[in-house]
C-alpha cells in the first residue's frame, strides 16, 4: 500500500485536468495557482542559460501562470498521458503544445517532441511543488516559424519583445541560481 491514497490522487490528477481545460477556455490559467499549497514553488529551464522559478501561491499566479503564459490565448494543453506514483506522491503527465493557429494545409502549429509536468502532491488536493519540461529546440523552431508566417497573435508578439528585453523578467534567473534548485 502506498504511503498516498491512491483514489485521492486519481482525483487531483483529474481535478487538474478539467481545471486546466477550463482555463483553457477562458485564456486565463491564473485560476490554477488555488491548485497549489500556499508555499509551493514551480520552475522550468529556459534552455542553456535561463531557468524560471516561483515561489509560493502568489508568485505562481502571477507569474507562472501570469506572466509567462500571457500570449498563449487560445493554445491548448492536452495531457497524452499521466503516470501517478501513490508511494511518494509525484505524478508525471505528459501533454502537448498546440496553438490555435493553423498553416496554410489547414493543420495546428504544434511543438514536437515530449513536454510534461512533474508534481508532487501535498494533500488537500493540491500540488506542492511543480517542475516543467519541454522540448526547448522545438519551441523556438516553431515559434520562428510562426513569426516567418505571421502567424503569431498581438499577445505573442508583446510577450517576445518582452522576453528579450535587456532587464530580466520576474522569475527569469542564470541557470543555477533560482532562490529553490530547479531539480
Amino acid at each position: 500500500m502506498g504511503q498516498f491514497d491512491r483514489a485521492e490522487l486519481d482525483e487531483m490528477v483529474q481535478r487538474w485536468i478539467d481545471e486546466n481545460k477550463r482555463c483553457e477556455a477562458m485564456g486565463d490559467w491564473k485560476p490554477l495557482a488555488e491548485m497549489y499549497t500556499v508555499d509551493a514553488t514551480y520552475g522550468w529551464n529556459y534552455g542553456p542559460k535561463q531557468d524560471f522559478m516561483a515561489v509560493g501561491r502568489d508568485e505562481i499566479r502571477d507569474l507562472a501562470v501570469g506572466q509567462e503564459m500571457f500570449g498563449l490565448e487560445g493554445w491548448q494543453y492536452p495531457y497524452q498521458s499521466v503516470i501517478v506514483d501513490d508511494r511518494s506522491g509525484d505524478v508525471i503527465g505528459f501533454w502537448k503544445q498546440m496553438a490555435d493557429k493553423t498553416r496554410e494545409d489547414g493543420s495546428h502549429y504544434e511543438v514536437h517532441g515530449i513536454g510534461g509536468s512533474w508534481f508532487r502532491y501535498g494533500g488537500d488536493f493540491q500540488w506542492s511543488w511543480q517542475r516543467d519540461f519541454f522540448d526547448f529546440g522545438n519551441v523556438s523552431h516553431l515559434f520562428l516559424e510562426m513569426i516567418t508566417n505571421n502567424a503569431l497573435s498581438d499577445g505573442m508578439n508583446a510577450r517576445i519583445e518582452r522576453s528579450v528585453a535587456k532587464d530580466p523578467l520576474p522569475g527569469w534567473y542564470p541557470v543555477g541560481k533560482s532562490p529553490v534548485p530547479l531539480w
